[in-house]
């Protein structure tokens, strides 16, 4: 039997472990599947170019990197939006708006932030937001998982860190921090993460859309049936209960794995960010980051990630 091999991260929202506690590959599809945990999405791209996994579930512009220096990598389906939030040490006033982002990062003068390992999605838009607040007095320190960053803001080591709702959730429940920066404030629509191939792959157009049409229904159980899906995602963790899960669930709640034109775009801006902080040297064309045959087959109706953020396809 082939094996499939896929690459994960301790994220609880992205579907891969609901996946996991309902044994759907090993229902319905003819292959075995072979799951590898990674710390971040720069250490999954690592394993990509050892030519160790076929699948990955990552965020958009560690995947981009990674194709910037010609890994045949191609993201096939979304997953989820606007994953980046921003927590901060106890007295932190949390940012309700916008325009209030710069008075948020001028009390963080002479402060550092931290975040997931450099080339993370989380990274980038952090170092995006200090630059373009000219905030040059800011420092970034990354961390090989982002679990580090609670008990960094604790021990002084930094006064605020990013990551995703996850993080947010173990900070408000363990170190009694606060959401300062909310991620519908932070790069609208930003690809949180994806399904990533390699091209190796791309030709099995049968058992990729099977492997959608299962993601789509995780998506679809956390989106329209979270209190259903949190004990599911509990159990498979075996390190959170169904409330922390629920919790994490409810802070960005877009999950769809559809590819709208809002998705892409949204990924696209993030070429010349990255070309500015040198994390590329080459511009990216759309038909080098995506092939959207497969979802556009599979989930040809308009997205589910919010009516709030885009009805049309």
């Amino acid at each position: 039997m082939q094996r499939l091999c896929i690459g994960y991260l301790s994220t609880l929202y992205h579907t891969s472990h609901l996946v996991r506690a309902q044994g759907l590959i090993e229902t319905h599809l003819p292959c075995e599947p072979v799951w590898r945990l990674f710390g971040t999405g720069p250490a999954m791209v690592d394993a990509f170019a050892a030519g160790e996994l076929d699948l990955g579930f990552i965020g958009l512009p560690p995947a981009m990197i990674g194709i910037s220096h010609g890994l045949p990598l191609r993201c096939i389906a979304g997953g989820h939006v606007q994953g980046t939030v921003m927590v901060g040490y106890p007295g932190m006033v949390s940012v309700q708006h916008g325009a209030d982002i710069s008075n948020l990062l001028a009390g963080l003068a002479g402060k550092k932030i931290g975040a997931p390992r450099r080339g993370s999605i989380h990274d980038v838009i952090v170092r995006w937001l200090v630059q373009t607040h000219r905030t040059g007095s800011v420092e970034i320190v990354n961390y090989p998982w982002a679990e580090l960053i609670p008990e960094a803001i604790t021990a002084g080591e930094i006064a605020a860190g990013v990551g995703t709702p996850q993080l947010a959730v173990l900070a408000q429940r363990f170190y009694h921090y606060a959401i300062v920066l909310g991620p519908e404030l932070l790069w609208p629509f930003n690809p949180s993460y994806g399904i990533v191939a390699h091209e190796k792959i791309l030709g099995q157009r049968a058992l990729i859309e099977q492997f959608l049409i299962l993601h789509e229904q995780a998506c679809e159980l956390m989106r329209c049936r979270p209190d259903e899906a949190a004990p599911l995602v509990a159990r498979q963790s075996k390190v959170v209960d169904a409330t922390f899960v629920r919790d994490v669930f409810s802070i960005s709640p877009h999950y769809c794995a559809s590819l709208p034109r809002r998705y892409i775009q949204a990924t696209m801006d993030f070429v010349p960010v990255l070309q500015d902080m040198g994390y590329i040297q080459n511009s990216l064309t759309e038909d080098m980051v995506f092939d959207t045959t497969f979802i556009n087959s599979v989930h040809p109706c308009p997205h589910h990630y919010t009516a709030s953020l885009e009805d049309a396809c």
